[in-house]
């Protein structure tokens, strides 16, 4: 695997809010919080540009909405911010991707002439796929470390209900099945970067 200089790790939604089991149900993959910070850690140190995410909800009572405690990032996220030494953007949004964002992030990744992308985050088949799958389409090489991100069990139609670690599998065999991305391990990009 190589990972280009100017490889632009694009961290989607870690925010607060996504820690309110009561709202969002179980979660799967425990570890997605150590592996997202190792590939923020990873891209600062070598110099390579970070793009941090942040998901501004419209809808009342969502834990991601705007002025309530939730809306902010993690912790382990919000300290690392401005640490790096090679460009960094932060990008709000209301819908679930990314370069539907402000300011523009395909904009951005063009002025600094990138064309490969890491989209790690919350949550695996919601923002993170959709970011995924629209940089696939603009023609980026992307890359999505299946281990950097996590989602929730989920309610569908008829009564169907599927679990958050299936659902996660799911959007790794549409991603790299249907050529929007290669799904990898975080460990395999942290190595790559260095």
């Amino acid at each position: 695997m190589e990972i280009a200089e100017n490889a632009a790790l694009v961290v989607v939604d870690v925010q607060v809010g996504f820690e309110e089991e009561a709202y969002w149900g179980p979660r799967n993959n425990p570890a997605a919080d150590e592996n997202i910070a190792g590939l923020i850690d990873a891209w600062q140190s070598s110099g390579r540009p970070v793009v941090f995410v942040r998901h501004d909800s419209v809808k009342a009572g969502s834990p991601l909405r705007v002025g309530y405690p939730g809306n902010d990032f993690k912790p382990y996220v919000e300290e690392r911010r401005g640490k790096g030494g090679g460009a960094e953007l932060f990008v709000t949004k209301s819908v679930n991707s990314a370069f539907y964002g402000t300011p523009d992030l395909g904009a951005w990744l063009g002025t600094a002439g990138v064309r490969q992308i890491v989209v790690a985050g919350i949550q695996t088949n919601m923002c993170v796929e959709t970011t995924a799958r629209m940089a696939g389409n603009l023609g980026y090489e992307v890359f999505v470390p299946l281990d950097a991100t996590h989602t929730f069990d989920l309610a569908g139609p008829w009564g169907w209900t599927v679990g958050a670690e299936e659902l996660a599998r799911a959007t790794a065999v549409s991603l790299h099945g249907g050529g929007f991305a290669e799904v990898v391990r975080s460990a395999e990009l942290i190595a790559a970067a260095r």
